[in-house]
């Protein structure tokens, strides 16, 4: 294929602090802090975005009082510009732990809620197979996971959709469904008393998901089905660690995995309440961007999660 002499020309002019500049803009939509988030004074940026733009040969943000908004076309070099300073910026990131005598480095994104122990023994047994492999592990929830995902700077991700149309985006691989238990701490009132309904439990304080993330949808479902109202003294939490932390702290209740919750329920930190909720939550999988293959490390890391799930390979010619 013979590229056009523009398409060369515009290429050859783009570099990494453009690239750099153009993400930040579609993260800030502000020239002035987009400037300071690549460490470049704003009448530098200004020259940049105009050489960009010149490059380009169209404008690729709408100037307006209240900031900047990308054009149509902005839009799509915006997600060309995060798309190559994503691959760039591994890229380097692999080829510094190659130099220092490692073996490559894996992403991933997972929903710690409902899947802690299956990440750790996955995670275990791949560094067990190659200690240099750099693994970082990133989000909490799956809309976190998801936008990750989509903004490729995670491998994989362990989670759920997010919405009806992700399917588009993304393969899914169910691994495995989760039980969700309604818990509090070891010495809350309730303990002792009769055991509760949830329409008795909603005056008490509650610490759940944000509203984008799936157990949170679910448990707004099952209040709307019970016809009773959201509580109205909670705090939205999208960490697990710091949702464990109030629990222990309040008398506050919250519905957790049972395998986020079991080793505090052992220990009798906390201790789940008998009211059946969470039935209708769909399980949780393996999700990858469509028509990308995975490298080697990511293949084997999703080998190692259908293992410890019990989940059948996807194929014949899948990692054992």
């Amino acid at each position: 294929m013979t590229l056009s002499p523009s398409f060369v020309t515009l290429v050859n002019r783009l570099r990494f602090r453009h690239l750099s500049l153009l993400v930040a803009l579609d993260d800030t939509r502000n020239l002035h802090q987009a400037a300071a988030d690549i460490n470049v004074a704003q009448p530098s940026a200004s020259r940049m975005l105009a050489d960009i733009e010149e490059a380009f040969g169209f404008a690729l943000f709408e100037r307006h009082a209240r900031g900047m908004e990308p054009t149509p076309l902005g839009i799509e070099a915006l997600a060309y510009a995060r798309q190559s300073l994503a691959h760039l910026t591994r890229f380097a990131e692999g080829l510094e732990v190659k130099r220092r005598g490692g073996h490559g480095q894996l992403t991933v994104g997972a929903i710690m809620g409902a899947a802690p122990d299956l990440v750790a023994v996955a995670v275990a047994d791949l560094k067990a197979e190659r200690p240099l492999l750099n693994i970082r592990i990133l989000g909490e929830t799956s809309d976190q996971v998801v936008e990750l995902l989509e903004r490729r700077e995670i491998d994989l991700a362990l989670g759920r959709f997010t919405n009806p149309l992700q399917h588009n985006h993304f393969d899914f691989e169910p691994i495995a469904n989760e039980t969700m238990k309604l818990v509090v701490r070891a010495r809350h009132p309730l303990i002792g008393q009769p055991a509760p309904r949830l329409a008795d439990l909603i005056e008490w304080p509650w610490v759940v998901q944000p509203i984008t993330s799936p157990a949170r949808k679910l448990f707004e479902e099952e209040l709307a089905s019970a016809g009773l109202s959201s509580p109205a003294n909670l705090v939205e939490c999208a960490s697990i660690f710091a949702t464990l932390q109030l629990l222990q702290s309040s008398d506050a209740v919250a519905m957790l995995s049972e395998s986020v919750a079991r080793d505090y329920l052992r220990a009798r930190l906390l201790v789940d309440l008998p009211v059946e909720i969470g039935k209708n939550l769909t399980g949780f999988g393996i999700l990858v961007r469509k028509h990308e293959p995975l490298g080697e490390a990511a293949s084997r890391f999703t080998a190692l999660l259908r293992k410890y799930s019990g989940a059948a390979p996807r194929d014949a010619d899948a990692p054992a």
